[in-house]
């Protein structure tokens, strides 16, 4: 009977250390979750700024190009006129 005893106070004192260790282990990893959410939402922060500053340039490009393309026509609508008000040799 005693050594029955010795045997169990010896696992509790066994099972009690593990239980430690992974509370210990819990604590690391719960602490890495928080650091990397908080990294995550930095991350999220900058790719959402990212975006947004690639909407607004691909806005102002879009309006370049057709204020281009419209010069472009106005100035092929000018040789046209130009070439068939040419001088005849």
């Amino acid at each position: 009977m005693g050594r029955r005893l010795h045997v169990r106070n010896h696992e509790v004192k066994a099972l009690r250390s593990q239980v430690t260790i992974l509370q210990r282990l819990l604590k690391e990893s719960k602490k890495k979750v928080g650091e990397v959410k908080e990294e995550n939402k930095r991350l999220k922060a900058l790719v959402d700024s990212y975006a947004d500053d690639l909407v607004v340039r691909s806005t102002e490009q879009s309006k370049t190009t057709v204020k281009l393309q419209k010069q472009y026509e106005k100035l092929l609508a000018e040789v046209k006129e130009l070439a068939s008000h040419s001088i005849p040799k």
